[in-house]
């Protein structure tokens, strides 16, 4: 049985021969020292992957290293940062030696393909999670937030929608080929790295979409203070979900499934051509599915706005 330092020496710690930018001192110290570039803000998020809650405990180790990344990067994305760094802290129910290594196998993978550093983390015992804190940069004032969205601005996503609700309805049927589009999409999103970084100087305001579209084009409005005008006609569903469900159930996974990890934006009319040009180069979709109001409140839809998944629900303030 291996014991904790053994696991990180073996398995999760970077490859000494491949050096990570900007880290001095990485994983083996009691902390990190980092090295951002000169000019350039640092961004950090965090986020913490429970077992049953945010990814099945049957599902493919390396695919739970994957996503664990994956939607901690994502937040780097709605940004427009460069992602630079991880930690990354993995509680275990028992030291599973062959787990660990496809789970690292999958985590280090998608740093390698994000350029992102692994320097640091914990390993402990307890029930299966995994804790991510990712770092970014961006340059001054050119960082996406929240809060920018105008009224006339256009509301925008990448890519397409419904993919992640799609996919755990997939898992939960008994699909298990990752080749799948739809499990895919649930258990290995792709953080909109790129896309969140062409963004930048085009997009007033970004948030990814975590939580499902209504939610989070709620969280864009409450910030901007704004309203919005949605249009569910225009959604750009995820490949596969309408053959699955239907239309009608195809929509309402789009407008409130969450876990598709794309961007939503706002932008003045006259920066939507050179957005999608620069979308384009990288093989990414942009759509317009609505417009941001002066009036609050979302029309368009005859659902109610959905909360989007919440741990402790309850009176929201």
């Amino acid at each position: 049985m291996h014991s904790e330092f053994a696991l990180i020496n073996r398995f999760l710690a970077p490859d000494p021969n491949v050096p990570v930018s900007g880290v001095s001192l990485g994983v083996g110290d009691d902390a990190a020292l980092l090295e951002p570039a000169a000019g350039q803000r640092l961004v950090v998020s965090v986020d913490t992957s429970m077992v049953d809650v945010h990814f099945p405990a049957a599902a493919p180790a390396h695919a739970i290293g994957h996503r664990a990344l994956a939607v901690s990067l994502s937040d780097l994305a709605a940004m427009g940062a460069r992602a630079r760094w991880c930690l990354m802290s993995l509680t275990l129910p028992e030291p599973d030696e062959a787990w660990v290594k496809a789970f690292a196998e999958g985590f280090h993978a998608l740093c390698h393909s994000s350029g992102v550093g692994l320097a640091g983390g914990d390993v402990t015992r307890g029930e299966l999670a995994i804790g991510v804190t990712v770092m970014g940069e961006v340059p001054p004032g050119e960082a996406l937030t929240r809060a920018g969205s105008r009224p006339g601005d256009w509301l925008a996503v990448t890519g397409s929608l419904g993919g992640g609700a799609g996919g755990l309805a997939s898992w939960q049927a008994g699909e298990r080929d990752l080749t799948a589009a739809l499990l895919s999409r649930y258990l290995l999103p792709v953080p909109r790295l790129s896309a969140g970084r062409a963004l930048r100087g085009l997009a007033s305001a970004a948030i990814d979409i975590s939580d499902g579209l209504l939610a989070d084009l709620e969280h864009l409005c409450q910030a901007s203070g704004v309203g919005a005008e949605l249009w569910p006609g225009a959604l750009p569903m995820a490949e596969g979900l309408v053959d699955e469900w239907g239309e009608a159930a195809a929509r309402q996974a789009a407008l409130n499934g969450g876990d598709d990890y794309e961007l939503l934006v706002s932008m003045p009319p006259s920066f939507l051509e050179p957005a999608r040009q620069r979308l384009a180069e990288l093989g990414v979709a942009l759509t317009v599915i609505g417009r941001f109001t002066t009036e609050p409140g979302l029309t368009g839809v005859d659902a109610p706005v959905s909360s989007g998944w919440q741990h402790f629900p309850g009176d929201r303030p």
